[in-house]
């Protein structure tokens, strides 16, 4: 007789990546609608300033000195402009 595979509860790791992303598309929809300048600051280290004007699964538009696509997954951290921003 085979040895039957274990019971694994899919439904909790995804619970919590849907509240994850509930939460990222509220406060992506709240900037874009009050128009908030904000900090996005790249893994690399380099720091995009502007407002979010749209974004979708993958990407955020930011326009600033130029319209910018940036990739999320290339997002270490953002912050409003004028905010201290996270300590190094």
């Amino acid at each position: 007789m085979p040895t039957p595979l274990p019971f694994r509860f899919p439904a909790q790791g995804m619970e919590a990546e849907v509240q994850n992303r509930h939460a990222e598309l509220f406060y992506l929809q709240k900037q874009i609608q009050s128009q908030t300048p904000m900090v996005i600051v790249l893994e690399d280290g380099e720091r995009i300033e502007g407002c979010i004007e749209w974004y979708d699964r993958n990407t955020l538009k930011v326009r600033g000195r130029s319209k910018t696509l940036v990739y999320k997954s290339a997002i270490k951290y953002m912050y409003k402009l004028g905010d201290a921003g996270p300590s190094s």
